[in-house]
C-alpha cells in the first residue's frame, strides 16, 4: 500500500462544535483578525506618509497609525455626518471615511470620484460592496456573534504571509450568551474588546471563518431592513439625523436616532435596552460645542439585526415614546 505523505486527518475522538456549512460573505477578500490592522495592512502596502481621520471615530483607529509612526490630521464631520474638507489633501496622503452606521454609501461614492487616496471604513457596513478601486475595510463582529475577524479590499496584496490568529480565548461571552443571556457575558464582552487592543496582524482564524460560513445572510439583510424601515417609518420625524431609507443596498447596523435629549442613552439603558455610545474618546478629542461632542452625547443607536423580530421593535418603540 502507497504510503500517503499529507497529513493524516484524524478520525474518532469527542464531537466538535457543529455548525452549518455554508460560505462566506466575501470569500475573495484578505482574511484577517481585525478591523484597525485591516488599516495597518492597508498603509503597509501604500506607504501613505499621511491620513486624515475623522474625529467622530473610535480610538483603536489610532492604534496602526502610531504604531507605523504616520502622520495624522483630523477633520470634521457635518451634522449629516458628511465630512467637511476646507483643506487641500497632499498626493501622498490618505483620507479615511467612515459609512456611518452603514447608511453613508451614497455619499462614499460621490468621494470615490473626488478623493484619490481614499480609504473606506466599512466597519458598520458590512454588506455594503467595496467600490472598485477603493481600499475599503470590514469589522465582522459589529453585525455578527463572532469573537473577531475582519475583511480587506485592496487591489494590491503584501508579499508577506501572515500567522493565523486564535480565538478560543475570546469565545466565552458568545457562549455565556446562550445559557445565561446578554447581561451575564458582557464583563467578558468588555475583556474580549481589551484582549484585542494593539495585536499583531494575522489571518483570521479558523473558529471565526467556521462561524462566518454558518451564518444565514440572506436572512440578516431581510430582518435588519425590516426593522430599520419600521423604525424609520415611526421615528423619522422626531429625528434630527436625515437620511434616505428607500435604497435597498442599504443595510444599516443600527437605527441612529439623533435627539437633543442628552439623557435618553441613560434612560433606555435602565429600561434594559442597551444601547452605545459612539464614541467615548470623541469627548476627549473635541471641545463641547462641535458637532462631533453633539453626535457622542446625543446619537443613539437603536439596535435592529438579526436577534430581533418586529414584536422587539414594536416594544422598544413604546419604551422610546415615553421619552419623546
Amino acid at each position: 500500500m502507497q504510503k500517503n505523505k499529507a497529513a493524516v486527518k484524524p478520525i474518532g475522538g469527542y464531537l466538535e462544535l457543529e455548525l452549518p456549512k455554508g460560505n462566506e460573505y466575501y470569500p475573495d477578500l484578505v482574511h484577517l483578525n481585525t478591523g484597525r490592522n485591516a488599516l495597518e495592512y492597508i498603509l503597509l502596502q501604500k506607504k501613505y506618509h499621511k491620513i486624515y481621520i475623522p474625529y467622530f471615530t473610535c480610538d483603536v483607529i489610532l492604534e496602526p497609525i502610531v504604531k507605523l509612526d504616520i502622520q495624522y490630521q483630523f477633520y470634521h464631520v457635518d451634522k449629516q455626518l458628511d465630512p467637511i474638507i476646507d483643506f487641500e489633501i497632499e498626493s501622498d496622503a490618505s483620507f479615511l471615511y467612515t459609512n456611518y452606521f452603514g447608511i453613508k454609501l451614497e455619499k462614499i461614492v460621490e468621494l470615490s470620484h473626488k478623493i484619490k487616496n481614499l480609504i473606506v471604513d466599512n466597519s458598520q457596513a458590512f454588506f455594503s460592496e467595496p467600490l472598485p478601486g477603493v481600499d475599503t475595510f470590514y469589522s465582522c463582529r459589529k453585525f455578527f456573534g463572532v469573537p473577531d475577524g475582519a475583511y480587506l479590499s485592496i487591489k494590491r496584496k503584501l508579499a508577506k504571509k501572515f500567522p493565523v490568529d486564535n480565538s478560543t480565548h475570546r469565545f466565552s461571552h458568545l457562549i455565556k450568551s446562550i445559557d445565561s443571556g446578554i447581561e451575564s457575558g458582557y464583563s467578558d464582552y468588555v475583556n474580549n474588546n481589551k484582549d484585542l487592543e494593539n495585536n499583531e496582524i494575522r489571518s483570521m482564524s479558523l473558529l471565526t471563518r467556521k462561524m462566518l460560513s454558518s451564518i444565514n445572510y440572506n436572512e440578516c439583510v431581510f430582518v435588519r431592513q425590516r426593522n430599520f424601515n419600521f423604525l424609520h417609518k415611526h421615528l423619522a420625524e422626531y429625528n434630527l439625523l436625515k437620511f434616505d431609507a428607500t435604497d435597498e443596498h442599504t443595510v444599516p447596523m443600527v437605527y441612529p436616532f439623533l435627539t437633543n435629549d442628552k439623557h435618553l442613552k441613560v434612560h433606555l439603558i435602565q429600561k434594559r435596552i442597551y444601547v452605545a455610545t459612539y464614541w467615548p474618546n470623541v469627548f476627549k478629542w473635541t471641545k463641547k460645542n462641535t458637532t462631533e461632542n453633539f453626535l457622542a452625547q446625543c446619537l443613539v443607536p437603536l439596535p435592529i439585526d438579526q436577534r430581533y423580530d418586529l414584536q422587539d421593535m414594536f416594544n422598544m418603540l413604546n419604551i422610546l415614546r415615553l421619552f419623546l
